[in-house]
């Protein structure tokens, strides 16, 4: 079975202690949500847990489960959202409007 792996790992806080994981893959991400989630039985969260487990199947790319991952996350408030990412996504924007 396919694993699904990200593009780029998703950082979560989980615990009590909030520690920090990085999920690379769909099958991490399934692991995750069928544990302790905080909002399990969201929609967001069944969309997560769907969109993961067919993306291991290879019924959906990778990508379309760790969008739907990281949204569930955001809902449940365990994201962890980076300003490095936010940077990235800066730097690739104003690359591309050199271009044009």
């Amino acid at each position: 079975m396919n694993q699904g792996w990200f593009s780029r790992p998703v950082a979560v806080s989980v615990g009590i202690a909030g520690d920090i994981r990085n999920i690379s893959n769909a099958q991490q991400a399934v692991e995750l949500l069928k544990g302790h989630w905080r909002d399990a039985g969201s929609a967001k969260h069944g969309s997560a847990l769907r969109a993961c487990r067919r993306a291991m199947t290879g019924d959906v790319p990778a990508e379309v489960a760790r969008d739907a991952f990281v949204e569930a996350a955001r809902e449940a408030h365990v994201l962890v959202e980076r300003a490095a990412e936010g940077e990235d996504l800066a730097r690739r924007a104003a690359l591309q409007g050199r271009q044009a």
